[in-house]
């Protein structure tokens, strides 16, 4: 019995190291398999060769330097001690030691060596940029070296300096407490307190230790161009002027003292190497620290712009150049000097391309009207893409109808339903994005039947791999596979495709049972020799599995692409390596109130879209395509992975009609253009233009539409909504866009504020059609007066006529939600349109569009849809002042509307003038609907004179008939 007790823990020991690696070999092993299966297991050996070559390389290189020391340290011990109090309380650790010194040497060694090895090996990409670095064929204005040295070499040189000095560090404190342990240092000893021996070993590693710093205070000195001491990043005139010759003369300084320190090694003298290294320290305060603080406040601060101009123009180089939003890519130009009257812009006719179906507020309603099935659902935002109709682009709405388990029952939830049973989704949902039926819902197309678009025709419906799908599942099962479709009897199906992993031998079985702890895997009797297991399924997390040199963007979208449906993935290569670029958080630049995926939290100073990548929906195949300009990032990591990437030329025209811009890359380049569309070093310092993304006003409508007046109450005397440049920020939002130089394009657009202002100062956009791709075009306002997104959403939610509506809807118990609020270029003028969702309260409704809210200039409109919307927009402009009247209902356009005493103006001396003008108006207005096509900018024009004659009849006082020359007219409008 008295065994085990000593038994018990190497057993423990044994068994949980059999734990660890058993799970992580079947990790290893089911890894592989699955990049196996998605053909990239080039990605799979190549990170992990490499992982093992620096867990090795850099293990046994801290081992080796840590041992030997220790070894020397004990080989050099004194061979008497003088036995005072010190060295007898050390002999009992000395005599249990000695004993067990070789064994006790390698384990010190080797524990050191894995830590230092799995920290190294978790720098793999460090060492493939290195091993693989591609020149960028751009030099640094400083110190004239490739943007490849800082982006690629730098970081290696500066680990493996790193480690080098760690190594020596712990070298020196393992040799100094063996030096210790065995007498060659004796703290509390009587006479000599180091031995020569001991005095030789701890200055040669001191020596060592300072001489790598030499080293460091080279490498500090390319450095620089990253400093933030400046007004902007990279090297500023006080690094230029003061650090960089510091690090200069500490280089010198530090190899003296570690000469010194070997000299120690023949001389034997602790004075030598202490003063120098005093003399070491004394440099570093007054040059690293005291130099620079006194050229930053006596020579820079009183006379900034002109210190660092130079180096502000270097950094609005870089940035532009880094960040793709050079004078290359973006185009600013003055737009509406003098922007024209909105007669002369605005055809409710011809209404211009304004997607009103908001793709972030229509998740529940797609849902809701294709769902189909309790076990589908789509995602809570849905996707914006264009297809062509009739030969012609037109933006839609998109989702992919998907398996959503959420959606099964309580009795339906067991591991046979939700593993074989429940495996997939069906069909994707499109509705055009311009168009609605008389109840406000989208009007849902297909590629076949009535209503077909070719371009939509997709051959495979069935999803195996979305965005909520399950963890995993098992396909090709002898358990039938619940198929839904758009038929009335839900039928079933059984997987075909190569999707998946192979689960045909015991041992596959075994594997992917511990990995997914459940036995059922191995038990069930369902899965044969042709199933398949399927998992890692979500299009985000396979292409960055895939590619992990890669950050991806967060929002995959479906598409219908040669009779498939494939996910189209966008992914960036990212550095903060790029020297003078201006530094920004990913994460955080990304974010804006309609964010679904939160970017990882990492500082980047270079990006780039280079890689398109698509996912099956039926068989989970992964493809990366190069994409864009030359990136030599992406060229470095195709040189690494032996050509995974597949050239642009592959990419099917198909599949390249529905290639986007990028949302995040277009957060991230909004963020920097703000500052960085100015380019003079002077007005960049001064901030004067800088400026701002504005607050989405659908987000403060939306959360402030319990404000709204009343019906026939005044209008608030304050804003209703905040102004200023906080909260959310508004989206950039997707749109067929006819700009002004150009046709219709897909365009992704946003706009600017002034900084400090909510006015707009500036409107940008940028296509993602082929011909035009990835060009940037800035308006910028030269009227510092036009109003911003806020103040527009301002105008709508305080006009009584719009409060009216949506105090009706607000009356039914209905929740009232705002779509994007677009900015329209027209004829040198700016429409703003946005669209109103409303849906039901107690969780029964879903959102429809109800109104169209439409601005120009002072003038405010509101109607079911965007035609009526401008023809009341024209109507209100043509009023007097621009007061807002409303129009008659579309049906009977002569109706003219009912006046506003409130509103009328200064009483008139002649009735019999005024039923003559507003007859005149009305009869004119008719003939200008008769026109073909009506001319509807007319019709307004004549509207808006005829309620001025109405309103002032409204308030004329009786008078005696007076004759007139003109006879009495026959026929008055209506309320007249």
């Amino acid at each position: 019995m008295s065994g085990r007790p000593r038994l018990l823990a190497p057993v423990l020991i044994v068994v949980a190291l059999i734990l660890v690696l058993g799970a992580v070999a079947i990790n290893f092993y089911t890894d592989f398999l699955w990049f196996d299966s998605v053909g990239f297991t080039t990605v799979f050996t190549t990170v992990l060769r490499t992982r093992l070559l620096l867990f090795v390389l850099f293990g046994v290189l801290m081992a080796l330097v840590v041992g030997i020391n220790v070894y020397v340290a004990y080989r050099s011990r004194p061979p008497f001690r003088p036995m005072s109090l010190e060295q007898q309380n050390l002999e009992r650790y000395r005599l249990a030691i000695e004993p067990f010194l070789t064994p006790v040497l390698l384990a010190l060694a080797g524990i050191l060596g894995v830590f230092a090895g799995l920290s190294a090996a978790g720098r793999w990409q460090t060492w493939l940029l290195w091993r693989n670095r591609t020149d960028f064929g751009v030099t640094d204005p400083q110190f004239s070296k490739d943007i490849s040295y800082y982006a690629m070499t730098y970081p290696m040189q500066r680990f493996a300096l790193g480690f080098v000095l760690a190594a020596l560090v712990l070298a020196l404190i393992a040799a100094a407490a063996t030096h210790y342990l065995f007498g060659g240092l004796r703290l509390q000893t009587q006479g000599e307190k180091v031995s020569p021996a001991a005095r030789a070993h701890l200055s040669v590693l001191v020596g060592l230790i300072v001489l790598v710093k030499a080293v460091a205070y080279y490498l500090d000195r390319f450095g620089l161009v990253f400093s933030d001491r400046g007004f902007v990043q990279g090297a500023s005139y006080t690094d230029i002027n003061a650090v960089l010759p510091g690090k200069n003369i500490l280089i010198g300084v530090a190899i003296i003292c570690s000469l010194l320190f070997f000299a120690n090694y023949r001389v034997r003298n602790v004075l030598l190497p202490g003063g120098a290294l005093a003399l070491l320290v004394l440099a570093a305060v007054l040059l690293g620290g005291i130099l620079p603080a006194f050229t930053q406040s006596v020579r820079v601060n009183p006379n900034p712009v002109a210190r660092e101009g130079q180096y502000i123009a270097r950094n609005i180089e870089a940035t532009r150049a880094a960040y793709g939003i050079s004078d290359d890519t973006v185009e600013i130009t003055t737009y509406g000097d003098a922007p024209p009257p909105v007669a002369d812009v605005v055809q409710p006719a011809t209404p211009p391309n304004a997607r009103l179906l908001d793709p972030n507020r229509l998740g529940a309603t797609f849902k809701q009207l294709q769902q189909q099935r309790q076990y589908f659902g789509v995602t809570d935002q849905v996707d914006i893409d264009r297809y062509e109709v009739d030969g012609e682009p037109q933006d839609f709405v998109v989702a992919a109808r998907e398996l959503d388990q959420r959606g099964l029952s309580d009795n339906q939830r067991n591991w046979v339903n939700e593993t074989l049973t429940y495996t997939h989704g069906n069909g994707l949902i499109a509705a055009r994005a311009d168009e609605v039926n008389r109840e406000g819902q989208p009007i849902f197309r297909t590629g076949t039947g009535e209503g077909a678009v070719p371009a939509l025709r997709v051959d495979q419906p069935r999803i195996y791999f979305g965005e909520l799908s399950p963890d995993y599942s098992v396909v090709n099962t002898d358990t039938p596979e619940i198929d839904g479709g758009i038929d009335a009897a839900e039928g079933t199906f059984s997987y075909d495709g190569d999707g998946g992993v192979e689960i045909s031998s015991l041992g596959r079985k075994l594997a992917f049972a511990l990995k997914f702890r459940e036995p059922n895997l191995l038990l069930s009797g369902a899965i044969n020799t042709d199933s398949r297991i399927l998992y890692e399924r979500q299009p985000r997390e396979r292409v960055k599995k895939v590619a992990p040199f890669l950050e991806v963007d967060g929002d995959p979208y479906p598409a219908a692409v040669d009779g498939r449906i494939v996910w189209i993935v966008d992914a960036y290569t990212t550095s903060n390596a790029y020297p003078y670029s201006q530094s920004t958080e990913f994460g955080e630049v990304t974010q804006d109130s309609q964010t679904g995926r939160t970017q990882p939290r990492k500082q980047v100073n270079y990006i780039r879209n280079s890689v398109k990548a698509t996912v099956d929906a039926y068989t989970g195949d992964v493809a990366l395509y190069k994409f864009g300009a030359r990136d030599p990032i992406l060229e470095t990591w195709d040189k690494a992975f032996n050509g995974i990437l597949r050239e642009s030329s592959e990419i099917s025209p198909s599949l390249r009609a529905h290639l986007r811009y990028p949302e995040d890359l277009f957060r991230v380049q909004r963020e920097l253009l703000s500052l960085y569309h100015v380019t003079d070093p002077a007005q960049f310092f001064s901030r004067d233009d800088a400026w701002g993304i504005p607050a989405d006003p659908a987000a403060a409508l939306s959360d402030g539409v319990a404000d709204v007046p009343a019906a026939g109450a005044a209008p608030p005397s304050a804003p209703a909504i905040n102004t200023a440049a906080n909260g959310p920020l508004q989206p950039p939002y997707y749109s067929l866009l006819s700009y002004p130089g150009s046709g219709d394009q897909f365009r992704l657009s946003t706009s600017f504020v002034f900084r400090q202002r909510p006015n707009l100062a500036a409107f940008a956009s940028v296509s993602s059609d082929e011909e035009d791709y990835g060009r940037i075009r800035v308006l910028e306002l030269p009227n510092q007066n036009t109003p911003g997104p806020n103040q527009v959403a301002n105008q709508f939610i305080t006009n009584s006529s719009v409060a009216d509506a949506l105090f009706t809807f607000r009356r039914n118990n209905s929740n009232v939600n705002f779509g994007n609020l677009l900015t329209l270029p027209l004829s040198g003028g700016l429409l703003y349109v946005q669209p109103v969702f409303v849906e039901a309260q107690g969780g029964v409704g879903f959102p429809t569009l109800q109104q169209v809210l439409v601005a120009y200039g002072d003038n405010v409109a509101a109607a079911r849809t965007l035609p009526d919307a401008l023809s009341q927009l024209l109507t209100a402009a043509a009023a007097d002042g621009g007061t807002p009247v409303t129009p008659p209902p579309p049906t009977t356009p002569g109706t003219p509307p009912s006046p506003t005493p409130s509103q009328a103006p200064p009483l008139p001396g002649d009735t019999a003038a005024v039923v003559e003008r507003a007859n005149a108006a009305f009869l004119a207005g008719q003939a200008a609907l008769q026109q073909s096509p009506p001319d509807y900018a007319e019709y307004g024009r004549q509207q808006g004179l005829l309620a001025v004659a109405l309103q002032q009849l409204g308030g004329l006082e009786p008078a005696a008939a007076t004759p007139s020359a003109t006879p009495a007219p026959t026929q008055t409008p209506a309320g007249g």
